[in-house]
């Protein structure tokens, strides 16, 4: 049984009436099937997809990302790569099931995947945690960042939480460490890695993982420090104003291009990628190889300087009138500052002429007064 969101009442009504006139078997016994009229539906079923889909507002987009059917981590995981081989455990506490690990290929490449996954029935979700990540998670994927970079191989991750694991016993373990742990890890990698949002990017459980040299989104994804109903709550004390906090909150793939916080957009099938999966993946795949290309030409270095300028200029050009050149300056400018002061105590002869000064000007002090 398909689920429709509450603006697809239309969509809905189409598609049952399509379903009867597909069926040659009804309450009146065996009936010619009418084609015409099922063109007529099916032609009229797009329009109204592609009209309603090119114009949702925030709050509809993010039902859109939330919903059952959409294509999860495991999917992709699935049908993009080859040899997929799961690695569980962080070394520490245990295996956190909301997040899918291992190294595999991607057209004959080696590839670490990592996948936040919130499951697809009430079982999975309830295994997965609805993908909110425990902060054995974080742990794992750190330790695999760091085993992938000892190798030299991309890393490839698809992000899809509402947020990190909010339970007392997530707290207990350190959970903000491991969150901000994975994000330096993330940040200082020597090797090229791609985020992409397939859903929900909530708050620093998705940052965790999407600090990277490309960010990228599907078109009806989101991306956000908060959830709309969590921001409705606290500004406006209302949790159903989840319309103006998605607005205002600018949580949209497209809002997030313009700003520069992400790099790219995938686009969806009409009508949202839970309607077409399997395009939906080969559009994620053309993404993956595209970039994929673009970075394995950079060296270690160039790797790991792409991605810190990326996240300087962000908010630099229309915050403060900087670009990357100036963003550049202003990096180097403040290490060579600071170089030549530690050098410069750290040298002998300065600190003995800075020694002797002071005793000289006290000495002159106590003889004037």
């Amino acid at each position: 049984m398909k689920n429709y969101l509450e603006f697809e009442n239309e969509i809905r009504s189409l598609e049952e009436n399509l379903e009867k006139l597909k069926d040659p078997y009804n309450s009146d016994g065996l009936t010619e099937v009418q084609t015409e009229k099922i063109n007529e539906i099916e032609t009229e079923l797009k329009e109204k997809l592609s009209n309603i889909y090119s114009n949702l507002n925030p709050w509809q987009k993010t039902l859109v990302a939330r919903h059952e059917e959409r294509p999860r981590a495991k999917y992709f995981i699935e049908n993009l790569f080859d040899d997929f081989v799961i690695l569980s455990g962080d070394r520490h506490f245990s295996d956190d099931k909301a997040v899918l690990a291992g190294f595999g290929t991607f057209e004959d490449k080696s590839v670490l995947v990592i996948g936040q996954e919130k499951g697809n029935d009430l079982d999975t979700r309830i295994k997965s945690n609805f993908g909110m990540m425990k902060s054995e998670g974080y742990k794992k994927c750190i330790r695999l960042m760091k085993l992938a970079e000892k190798f030299n191989i991309p890393i490839i991750s698809f992000i899809d939480t509402p947020g990190a694991s909010p339970e007392p016993g997530s707290e207990e373990r350190g959970i903000a460490e491991s969150i901000a742990k994975s994000i330096e890890t993330s940040m200082s990698l020597r090797v090229p890695n791609i985020s992409i949002i397939i859903g929900e990017g909530g708050s620093g459980g998705a940052i965790a993982l999407a600090s990277s040299n490309k960010v990228i989104m599907l078109e009806n994804s989101i991306y956000s420090v908060i959830s709309p109903e969590g921001c409705a709550a606290i500004l406006w004390r209302d949790p159903k104003k989840t319309l103006e906090a998605s607005q205002a909150m600018k949580l949209s793939a497209n809002d997030l291009l313009s700003f520069g916080v992400i790099d790219e957009v995938i686009k969806e099938p009409v009508g949202g990628a839970h309607r077409d999966k399997i395009e939906t993946a080969n559009q994620v795949r053309e993404c993956i190889r595209r970039n994929l290309d673009e970075l394995l030409v950079l060296n270690s270095e160039q790797v790991l300087n792409h991605r810190k300028q990326k996240f300087l200029s962000i908010g630099r050009e229309k915050g403060f009138g900087y670009g990357h050149q100036e963003t550049d300056k202003l990096s180097i400018k403040s290490n060579l500052y600071l170089n030549f002061i530690r050098k410069l105590f750290q040298n002998k002869i300065f600190m003995f002429i800075l020694g002797a000064t002071i005793f000289l000007l006290l000495f002159l002090g106590i003889f004037i007064l």
